[in-house]
């Protein structure tokens, strides 16, 4: 494959809320190029897993090279970098976006701007993108493009005049779509002569091939026998292969001599794990970088685990095979974290940390369904922060872990700044819901007949229930996104369960006070329900270190032991009852209540 000139190629992404057409429109493109041969096309050829195909949504970016003839006779090479658009993958888009010069703004022409799409515009204005607005499915009998076209205007601040019409299962304008790339998106700028350096975009693993790494290169080249280095992970490499992603090979690689500058492709070079090649790392010629030529490229960082919950087989055999499955997982995710752990009913399991909810029910789907295991998912909780008397900021990833409250001077919550687009008929539901979640609205703006709030919310409320509340208030006409705003101090507290005065660490719950007797009285009336009568009394309590704040009692299983006297005075059937009152005594002094698993699983229900 020959060099290509810097001026005839274009890197660009395309941004797009969930069912906005990403993936049809990506088809389109690889299509009308020539870039798939027709006989082997179908439906999401970018997208590469099951999970990804059936709920629409990219998981794992790719990359694909499209060679495009333009009206001005010239071909050029266009490198398409196909991103997540979610929340909880926003450090991993922002380095997709930094590899472009310019992204394609997809939306739909009936539905309108969506809070997803605002998210990911700004993440790629603050990157100086070049954006060009398309509107997709104009062959709807709902479409109306004027209106959209003022929404972007308004929202967004771009201009949406010379805003694309297309409708990508057609196909009807998609070629004027890649004429515009050509036009408005700016070449990529880099020095082919100096010294390799690269962005690393992601990384993943593959059976056949090892650990590829996604890299677009902004100066130099990058060849096999090329020896780099990764300047923040300080590990050196010599290169074995280099290509591109093409989506009709087996193994979606396709060999080149040579990666130049301005391009976008992937490499092997013997890793042996993908924690090594961590997302948003320089990679740089050895050379260059020993003797301190290259700097480092901004924007580095490791992202850490916001979600953390419990994973427990169902069954105790299955604990080695959910260990093996967690391993093989994250040879191709290193952003979940897992640690072992025991629970009291739950047996042997794993606490994992992830990225956020998403990421979460992404992980769990793929483990049920690629390793066939049936799971226990334990409540959800975010990380808090713990400011201990010294001053001293400890990070807790469980309640249980909490200290006790005379060690702490203060307890801090992460926040969320959120974005909510909702139709003017369930705006004061949606109010009322986020003030319920003790949230503090930071601004309302009118586009239509359409709201925009903005509002900072506490992360513990949202990991719940809220998006499903949010969809079932306004019949799914609402949409939602989020980004991190920091830590604050809040009045929380810890609320231990004790059973027979013992606390279990597994409802173990960290809350605000005003919540406190609430969730706790409700907790422990399910628990009640669910565990079964013993042969003395359980006594269930809610409490805030010392002080109980709720209880309730297991009546235990009582035999009737007067029912042998027919007769008699009073004092005889005293001395049988006082008799069975001692047994119950010494029984529950040494008595273990066993938990069922129904009971773990009511805390999960407790917003029902």
């Amino acid at each position: 494959m020959s060099k290509q000139p810097l001026n005839h190629i274009r890197n660009f992404s395309i941004i797009a809320h969930i069912d906005h057409g990403k993936s049809t429109l990506a088809d389109r493109l690889l299509e009308i190029t020539g870039t798939i041969d027709k006989r082997a096309m179908k439906d999401q050829m970018m997208d590469t897993m099951e999970l990804e195909r059936e709920r629409g949504i990219t998981i794992k970016a790719n990359a694909t090279r499209l060679q495009f003839k333009a009206r001005d006779g010239k071909t050029y090479q266009m490198n398409f970098i196909d991103t997540p658009g979610h929340v909880d993958f926003a450090y991993e888009v922002s380095r997709s976006l930094a590899a472009c010069e310019g992204a394609l703004l997809v939306v739909d022409a009936a539905q309108g701007v969506e809070a997803q799409t605002l998210a990911n515009v700004y993440t790629a204005l603050d990157a100086n993108l070049e954006i060009l607005p398309v509107l997709n499915k104009i062959d709807l009998p709902a479409a109306e493009p004027d209106r959209v076209k003022k929404q972007i205007e308004d929202l967004i601040g771009l201009s949406a005049d010379d805003a694309v019409m297309c409708s990508a299962k057609t196909g009807v304008g998609v070629a004027e779509i890649l004429e515009q790339i050509v036009l408005k998106i700016p070449p990529p700028q880099g020095d082919p002569t100096a010294p390799a350096k690269a962005l690393l975009v992601d990384a993943w693993y593959d059976n056949y091939l090892g650990v590829v790494v996604l890299v677009r290169v902004l100066d130099g080249t990058l060849q096999r026998g090329s020896k780099v280095k990764l300047m923040n992970a300080d590990r050196t490499y010599v290169l074995d292969r280099v290509g591109v992603l093409h989506p009709q090979e087996a193994t979606r690689f396709r060999a080149v001599e040579a990666l130049h500058a301005g391009e976008v492709g992937v490499f092997t070079a013997a890793m042996k794990e993908v924690a090594d090649a961590q997302v948003g790392d320089t990679i740089a010629d050895f050379t260059a970088a020993s003797q301190g030529l290259i700097t480092p490229l901004p924007g580095f960082k490791t992202v850490p685990p916001m979600v953390f919950c419990g994973l427990y087989p169902t069954e105790g055999d299955d604990y080695e095979k959910l260990k093996d499955s967690l391993a093989k997982l994250r040879l191709n995710d290193t952003s979940f974290t897992y640690v072992q752990e025991h629970s009291p009913a739950l047996g042997h399991g794993f606490r994992c940390g992830f990225l956020g909810l998403l990421h979460m029910d992404i992980i769990q789907t793929r483990l049920e369904r690629e390793y066939n295991l049936d799971l226990v998912t334990t409540a959800p909780n975010v990380v808090y922060q713990a400011r201990l008397l010294d001053g001293t900021i400890v990070d807790i990833e469980k309640p249980a872990d909490l200290p006790e409250p005379h060690a702490i001077s203060e307890l801090l919550e992460p926040f969320i700044k959120a974005t909510i687009l909702v139709p003017e008929e369930y705006l004061g539901a949606v109010i009322t819901l986020c003030q319920d979640k003790r949230g503090q609205q930071l601004g309302m703006q009118w586009h239509g007949t359409r709201a925009m709030l903005t509002y900072r919310l506490p992360l513990n409320e949202i990991v719940l229930d809220f998006n499903d509340r949010l969809k079932s208030l306004t019949r799914g006409y609402a949409s939602f996104d989020y980004q991190p705003d920091g830590f604050d101090g809040g009045d929380l507290v810890k609320v231990n369960i004790l059973i027979n005065a013992e606390p279990v660490d597994a409802f173990t719950m960290v809350v605000h006070r005003s919540f406190a007797e609430t969730r706790g009285r409700a907790l422990i009336s399910k628990m009640k329900e669910l565990i079964p009568r013993q042969l003395f009394e359980v006594a269930l309590q809610a409490a805030i270190g010392g002080k109980i704040i709720a209880r309730e009692s297991v009546k235990p299983v009582r035999k009737d032991v007067t029912a042998k006297c027919y007769g008699g005075d009073i004092s005889r059937k005293r001395k049988l009852l006082d008799k069975q009152k001692e047994g119950k005594k010494r029984l529950k002094s040494m008595g273990r209540v066993d938990i069922p698993q129904e009971a773990f699983l009511a805390a999960l229900k407790l917003n029902d």
